[in-house]
C-alpha cells in the first residue's frame, strides 16, 4: 500500500491494519550511534573511515555510560559514608556558610570596608558630639540673654498674676526675684 495513502487518523478504527511489511528490520541499525543507509556520507569521508567512526562512537558511548555508573556508585558510597559520621545536608551547609562567612572576612574588601565604616562611625560620633555641645553652649548663652531675662520676668509675672502670691501651699517668689527658689525652679 502506498504511505501517502494510508490512514492516519488516530481515531479511525482501522488505524495500523495497513501496514507495509515489505521493508526488512535487518537494514535498521540497533544503536543510536549508528547512522542509517539513507543518510549520504559527509564529503571526503570513505565507507572505511565511516565505519572506524561508528565502530568508535560506540565504544565512545559505552565508556560514557560505564563512567556514569561508576560515579553513580561513587555518590552512594559517599552518602553512606557521610550517614555513617552523622554529616547530614544541613550540618554540610552549616560548615560551608561558616567557612564562607571566615572567608569574607578574612578577604582584604571585608577588612577594608570594616576599617572604613569604623572611620565614618568615629567621625560621626566627633561630628555629633561638636553639635552637642554647641548647641548646649548656645542655649546657655540664650539662657543668660537679655531677651531669656525679660521672657522669664514676664512668665514670672504670668505666674503671680494667675496663681497668686500663695497658690497649693507653694512659696511664690515675687515677680522682680530672678533667684529660683529650690521648690520653684523657672522651667
Amino acid at each position: 500500500m502506498d504511505p501517502a495513502s494510508q490512514d492516519i487518523n488516530l481515531n479511525s478504527p482501522n488505524k495500523g491494519l495497513s501496514v507495509d511489511h515489505s521493508d526488512s528490520l535487518s537494514d535498521v541499525p540497533v544503536g543510536g550511534a549508528v547512522g542509517n543507509s539513507a543518510n549520504p556520507l559527509p564529503p571526503g569521508l570513505t565507507e572505511e573511515e565511516a565505519e572506524e567512526l561508528r565502530i568508535e562512537l560506540t565504544k565512545v558511548e559505552e565508556e560514557i555510560n560505564t563512567l556514569r555508573q561508576v560515579l553513580s556508585a561513587k555518590e552512594r558510597h559517599a552518602a553512606e559514608l557521610k550517614r555513617k559520621l552523622g554529616l547530614s545536608p544541613l550540618n554540610e551547609l552549616r560548615q560551608n556558610l561558616t567557612k564562607s562567612w571566615q572567608d569574607v572576612q578574612t578577604s582584604n574588601a571585608y577588612k577594608k570596608t570594616q576599617e572604613t565604616l569604623s572611620q565614618a562611625g568615629q567621625k560621626t560620633s566627633a561630628a555629633l558630639t561638636t553639635v552637642g555641645t554647641a548647641i548646649s553652649r548656645r542655649l546657655g548663652d540664650m539662657r543668660n540673654s537679655a531677651t531669656f531675662k525679660s521672657f522669664e520676668d514676664k512668665m514670672g509675672n504670668l505666674k503671680y498674676k494667675v496663681v497668686g502670691p500663695k497658690g497649693n501651699g507653694d512659696v511664690v517668689s515675687s515677680p522682680t526675684d530672678t533667684t529660683p527658689t529650690q521648690e520653684n525652679p523657672p522651667f
